[in-house]
């Protein structure tokens, strides 16, 4: 598995299904090597990856993130190694053990997150099967924070899939990662130079995420301040969540995750009104190579 240092990270529960391929097969033209989807309360991601995988040629599927407590280990083991089989290896499963609201909401029990992990890991290693194995080992990353589950990703993984953070954050994966390990971060990008317009954008996305226990301890361990992720959030964290600007200024806050360690930025890309739905423009001007570069 070959990943270029750009990627698309993008929720593509609101389009149809063939939109959804539409966009991942617009994705593989301009040169994205992989996209990368999430789960919350849209598609399975398992079975939205099969179909973009049969609907594009080159591009890896990655999911950003995988419920652990949406299936148990056997079944997403099973479905990692179908995936990886069926598409020649083009499928890269990203783990998470979600939020607690999340996770209780659907009559769960939320345990300890890094404990959770590990044993779960360790369940997908033992499951039986007799299915065809991958011509390579699917690889696994975890979306990991904080220093314990980093840790973890290191030595238990392939990597990380960091998310809502900033390259200061990716300097310290990487020195908890060690060498040798997938490191993926998430990066939001706004195509707007108009700070009050960029930044209030930025307040509709981030406003979500900022009910969540996760996140919120993870940007106080960044070094932001209880006013920083109270209500919708601070000035100073909008801009450090949310590359906004024009081209250049996005593409130097990409190059700072790449020059803090990371092996693969993940672009998720948004714009005005638009909600969780990508902008595909900015995509479109990023792109790494494909007919764009080629034009």
């Amino acid at each position: 598995m070959k990943l270029s240092p750009w990627s698309v990270w993008a929720g593509t529960d609101g389009m149809t299904a063939a939109a959804a391929a539409a966009f991942a097969q617009r994705a593989e033209r301009w040169g994205y090597s992989a996209l990368w989807i999430p789960e919350a309360i849209g598609r399975d991601p398992l079975v939205h990856a099969a179909w973009l995988l049969a609907n594009t040629k080159r591009l890896i599927l990655a999911t950003g993130i995988a419920n652990i407590y949406a299936r148990d280990a056997t079944a997403m083991a099973a479905g990692q190694i179908t995936l990886a089989e069926q598409s020649g290896g083009r499928f890269l499963l990203g783990l998470g053990v979600s939020h607690a609201p999340m996770v209780e909401g659907r009559g769960h029990h939320y345990g300890k997150p890094v404990a959770s992990m590990r044993a779960y890991l360790q369940a997908m290693k033992e499951a039986p099967s007799i299915a065809p194995k991958p011509a390579e080992r699917p690889l696994t990353v975890l979306a990991a924070l904080g220093p314990k589950m980093l840790q973890l990703a290191g030595s238990d993984a392939d990597g990380a899939h960091p998310y809502n953070v900033t390259p200061e954050h990716t300097a310290q994966a990487r020195a908890i990662l060690g060498p040798g390990k997938l490191l993926c971060p998430d990066q939001k990008v706004l195509l707007e130079t108009d700070a009050a317009r960029a930044r209030a954008t930025g307040r509709q996305i981030l406003s979500v995420y900022l009910k969540l226990p996760n996140y919120c301890r993870n940007l106080l361990r960044q070094g932001f301040t209880d006013a920083d992720v109270a209500g919708q959030g601070s000035d100073g964290l909008i801009d450090a969540i949310v590359a906004w600007g024009d081209e250049d200024a996005i593409r130097a806050r990409l190059q700072q995750h790449l020059d803090a360690g990371a092996d693969q930025v993940c672009i998720n890309s948004i714009a005005h009104d638009k909600g969780f739905q990508p902008d595909e423009k900015i995509l479109e001007l990023l792109a790494p190579g494909g007919d764009r570069a080629a034009a």
